[in-house]
């Protein structure tokens, strides 16, 4: 059976604003325990970004930022890449290999479902060694 996004999404997301400095990112990926946040859009044409560890290293360490003084969109993938919820699992690997990337947005007519990861597809690759 072929697995699609929808069955290994994640829809829980946290978001964060653009404008929001980068330590409050920071703090809201700790008290979700998580690595990345979405980004919000400021209209509802505008794209979704994606802000992640990596990034505020990034920004911050190799390039000597200031976390109390840069905002998420000076760190942060805009517009970060996106599929379809009906998108086999299989595909979005290919995506993320070629893109070099661990997490991709799903959406559906630009609004917001949720997210799958490197980390979601493995296990479902890993449901299937069993």
């Amino acid at each position: 059976m072929m697995k699609l996004v929808k069955d290994v999404m994640v829809s829980d997301v946290a978001c964060v604003s653009p404008f929001a400095k980068l330590r409050e990112a920071l703090s809201l990926m700790k008290k979700h325990s998580v690595k990345s946040l979405v980004v919000e859009k400021q209209h509802p044409n505008d794209a979704y970004g994606l802000i992640t560890y990596t990034n505020v290293l990034k920004t911050v360490v190799a390039e000597e930022g200031d976390i109390d003084l840069l905002n998420v969109y000076d760190a942060c993938a805009k517009p970060a890449l996106s599929v379809g919820k009906s998108l086999s699992v299989r595909q979005v690997a290919a995506m993320m290999t070629e893109h070099r990337v661990k997490r991709i947005l799903v959406l559906e007519d630009n609004d917001l479902l949720g997210f799958v990861t490197m980390d979601d597809i493995m296990a479902v690759l890993l449901e299937q060694v069993e």
